[in-house]
């Protein structure tokens, strides 16, 4: 099996450039522009606390819809499974991360899951706290926790091109009080919460972190303390892996086989469970909101170093705690 270094990240980096050119920038994040088209960062932090990385492994980039995880691990902490999933689904989609016909087609007209716009929107709505502020701060300071990086803060800019640009998340969250899965209350705290959460600024090794976080089963590396309950982490690990990485999730549990979640700023976070932590950066996105680059990355990392969770080699590694 082929030995984890940063001479080794140094390689894969090298190797997936090139499919950045399959891809384009989005044009509406402060700060990301086609002269990123080919930047690429990869890290990896084990449970053991060893970490590897290679690229533009210290960019800074939005959190975007990676935020979404963040929002499910703390409504599933504040209210619990029976709860959350009386607002939102567990299944996933086919269709756009921004779909608003799903709600139409869906039981109840609630979102499908959680990590598309109109599930994230709802589970935001579950954050416990008396002021959007309030509820910003404690997922703020669970990401600076989690992370182990107290530096980490909100965007102005990033929050402000999310707000102006937010139409289409404005009408996901009115279609949800229309119908009755938010209340008119809800729905702008939602939003709001939504908005300033996906414009954190965030780099790859604290998205290692996170997704280290996720495979040691809601503790970070070295701690015996439960920070996030390990059935709510599990639950979380389970719609990454169906639903996380949009309507290419399929493929990439195929490919990849370990849970993923991605965000339109090129972001990924991978969480190999009992193993590892994952963090990418890859701008150039597809049309489905993927990193090209990224995803290539994930592939061949999950291929030479035997990731998947479904390889016969890994079943002692599950995470069955």
């Amino acid at each position: 099996m082929t030995k984890l270094s940063n001479e080794y990240i140094e390689e894969v980096v090298k190797a997936c450039r090139p499919f950045a050119s399959r891809g384009s920038v989005v044009d509406h994040i402060p700060g990301l522009d086609q002269s990123h088209l080919t930047d690429l960062g990869v890290t990896i932090v084990t449970l053991d606390g060893d970490v590897f990385s290679a690229g533009e492994d210290h960019n800074d980039f939005s959190f975007q819809s990676i935020s979404k995880v963040i929002l499910l691990l703390m409504a599933l902490e504040d209210f619990g499974k029976d709860i959350v999933f009386q607002k939102v689904g567990m299944e996933p989609t086919d269709d756009f991360f921004n779909s608003i016909s799903n709600l139409e087609d869906y039981e109840g007209q609630k979102p499908y899951n959680p990590l598309i716009n109109s599930g994230a929107i709802a589970t935001a709505s579950m954050i416990k706290g008396s002021s959007t502020e309030e509820r910003f701060k404690r997922c703020l300071d669970f990401i600076r926790k989690i992370t182990e990086n107290k530096k980490i803060s909100m965007n102005e800019a990033v929050y402000e091109s999310e707000v102006k640009n937010g139409a289409r998340n404005k009408a996901l969250a009115y279609f949800m009080e229309s119908t009755g899965v938010l209340s008119s209350q809800e729905s702008d705290d939602a939003l709001d919460l939504y908005h300033r959460i996906n414009s954190i600024d965030i780099n790859s090794l604290a998205l290692a972190k996170m997704g280290c976080f996720l495979s040691n089963h809601g503790r970070l590396i070295g701690s015996k303390k439960q920070l996030i309950s390990p059935e709510h982490v599990r639950t979380v690990k389970a719609i990454m892996l169906s639903s996380g990485m949009y309507n290419e999730s399929g493929s990439f549990g195929v490919e990849v086989g370990f849970p993923l979640k991605s965000g339109v700023s090129g972001s990924i976070v991978g969480s190999v469970p009992g193993q590892m932590g994952i963090g990418i950066i890859g701008p150039a996105i597809n049309k489905k909101g993927n990193s090209e680059a990224g995803g290539e990355a994930l592939r061949i990392l999950s291929r030479d170093l035997k990731l998947n969770i479904f390889h016969d080699s890994n079943v002692k590694n599950l995470d069955i705690k």
